[in-house]
């Protein structure tokens, strides 16, 4: 089911659970702004989300409402995992989706990092 970006934020959503430590994940990185982790349903060999610590929504929500401090943690932990994880060369894909014709599944800011394999276009036409 999408999520409308509109929302309130949701604490009960899953992302939020695995933040406060009541469902176990398979941690990539952590520090004070984000969290990062595999994905249970891997859409490629590598699969790995980056969420936020902060309760946003969307990308929407977090640029309007986070601190710069928040901001600029959460781009560099994205920027951390990839080059972490080695795969600046031969590349990787960042998705973050928001709102309901995105397609978007949780009500809590993730950006999915895809690496492994040739990608492909980025929409299907």
């Amino acid at each position: 089911m999408a999520v409308d970006a509109t929302l309130p934020y949701d604490d009960q959503n899953i992302f939020a659970r695995i933040l406060r430590g009541e469902i176990p994940n398979r941690t990539v990185y952590e520090d004070d702004f984000a969290l990062a982790f595999h994905d249970i349903n891997p859409q490629a060999p590598t699969h790995v989300l980056v969420i936020p610590k902060g309760a946003y929504v969307c990308w929407d929500d977090f640029s309007a409402k986070a601190s710069d401090a928040e901001i600029a943690g959460f781009i560099r932990a994205v920027g951390k995992v990839a080059r972490d994880l080695g795969l600046v060369a031969p590349g990787y894909r960042l998705l973050a989706n928001a709102g309901t014709d995105s397609h978007q599944e949780v009500p809590h800011l993730h950006v999915h990092l895809f690496a492994g394999r040739p990608l492909g276009p980025m929409l299907v036409r």
